[in-house]
């Protein structure tokens, strides 16, 4: 066993440091292809429009098909499921890297690849929040998912570096290749694991098995007052990164350096709140964090929408990207920990359709409304609405403490009443 500091807790288990280190490669990559896939499309067609229309094709597979791809993580070993999608996801890019590296490319290629990675992503991403659980003892399932948000955030700010150098000096397909090559990482990492005592779930089959995971949320009051508010900043903020090319270009004339820089330093903002729960032994508290990142969330968008200056611009990225992580990833924890080991696929995957799903129709809705009433006035309109929803649920947090509460306490005796059983029963 290894001897870590408290904050690394969750890397004492084998299977969580190779996942976690393929997953940083990997992910480097993969916001290296964010970066250049906005700016070539915004190079082909210069419309704000045809951007919210591409993050629209690139996440509403999560929405329309997360669901399926929850209970298939329910029902399949998740590890053989995240195999199975990172290989698919890597031909899918280098299919598009080599269109853009022969000069073939348009923006059909561009929609089309986003549309099937949007459908691979709707199995991979329910996949990848069962296996981090599995991957850990319950005790450190917090610290797990937060050194996991800090993997994640860590490649948001090396990747949209390197990939603004490389678009400006050798253009966006090296971009694509490079994150092609990078999921050898996390697939090779993944097949190294030992997975003794990592077993699959017992899930229904068929629609039952979805309803299953519905009717659940629906009577959790806490979970699902968590996925709403979680949904609706997804839907009202998220739309600022999309609208990134045209703040870096037009707005702040920086080009594509601007826009690494200004989506990197979000990152470091996302990092540093990753580390802040990592730090954290306990979820007490939690809730008081979700409802003032919230509101925080919406008030520096707000305030990123009236900026003309470059510095201050790439200074407000800061709390954007802190707000919105520490948000996302307390409400991860502690939906994860509120919810039976059975339905964990199912429950995940509708955090799926909220975080992820949402976005593309605030894209798409982003997009519309920049074409016809700027980027800076979509952004600020959006932000005034994630402060709303964090003020609504900032009222509604006493009741919501409690019923967290008796939940979390239902579901401990629930987990010790099945351990004991076994012995019980010899």
């Amino acid at each position: 066993m290894l001897h870590l500091p408290d904050a690394l807790r969750a890397l004492r288990y084998r299977n969580f440091r190779l996942f976690i280190s393929g997953q940083l490669i990997s992910l480097i990559g993969t916001w290296m292809q964010t970066v250049a896939q906005s700016w070539l499309v915004y190079r082909l067609t210069g419309e704000a429009t045809m951007l919210g229309i591409v993050a629209f094709a690139g996440q509403f597979p999560v929405f329309i098909l997360a669901t399926v791809g929850g209970m298939a993580a329910d029902r399949v070993r998740p590890h053989t499921l995240i195999v199975i999608t990172q290989s698919s996801s890597m031909v899918l890019t280098m299919i598009l890297a080599l269109l853009t590296l022969t000069g073939h490319v348009h923006i059909w290629h561009i929609v089309t690849t986003s549309l099937l990675l949007g459908v691979v992503n709707a199995f991979d991403i329910p996949a990848r929040q069962v296996f981090v659980a599995q991957t850990v003892g319950r005790a450190d399932l917090m610290n797990a998912i937060a050194l996991n948000s800090s993997m994640f955030n860590g490649a948001r700010i090396i990747g949209p570096a390197v990939a603004g150098l490389l678009v400006a000096t050798v253009g966006e397909g090296w971009c694509f290749l490079v994150n092609s090559v990078s999921y050898l990482a996390v697939i090779g990492g993944l097949l190294a694991m030992r997975l003794e005592g990592v077993q699959k779930a017992r899930a229904a089959a068929g629609g039952s098995a979805i309803l299953e995971g519905f009717r659940f949320i629906l009577e959790a009051k806490p979970v699902r007052d968590l996925l709403v508010l979680l949904g609706l900043l997804s839907l009202l903020g998220m739309s600022y990164s999309v609208l990134m090319p045209i703040f870096a270009d037009q707005i702040l004339h920086g080009g594509p350096r601007a826009l690494g820089l200004l989506l990197g330093t979000s990152g470091v903002g996302a990092l540093a709140g990753a580390l802040s729960l990592a730090l954290r032994r306990s979820p007490r508290g939690l809730g008081r964090w979700i409802s003032s990142t919230a509101m925080g969330f919406g008030v520096a968008l707000i305030a990123f929408s009236l900026s003309r200056n470059f510095l201050l611009s790439v200074i407000l990225m800061l709390p954007v990207g802190f707000t919105l992580m520490v948000e996302m990833a307390s409400s991860n924890t502690l939906i994860q920990m509120m919810i039976p080991d059975d339905l964990r696929g199912r429950v995940m995957s509708v955090y799926s359709m909220m975080f992820m799903g949402m976005a593309p129709i605030g894209a798409l809705l982003g997009g519309t409304l920049a074409h016809h009433l700027g980027a800076p006035l979509t952004v600020a309109l959006g932000g005034a609405g994630c402060l709303v929803a964090g003020l609504v649920f900032t009222l509604r947090l006493a009741q919501w403490k409690q019923g967290a509460q008796t939940l979390y306490r239902s579901e401990e005796a629930a987990r010790k009443a099945e351990a004991a059983a076994p012995s019980e029963e010899s």
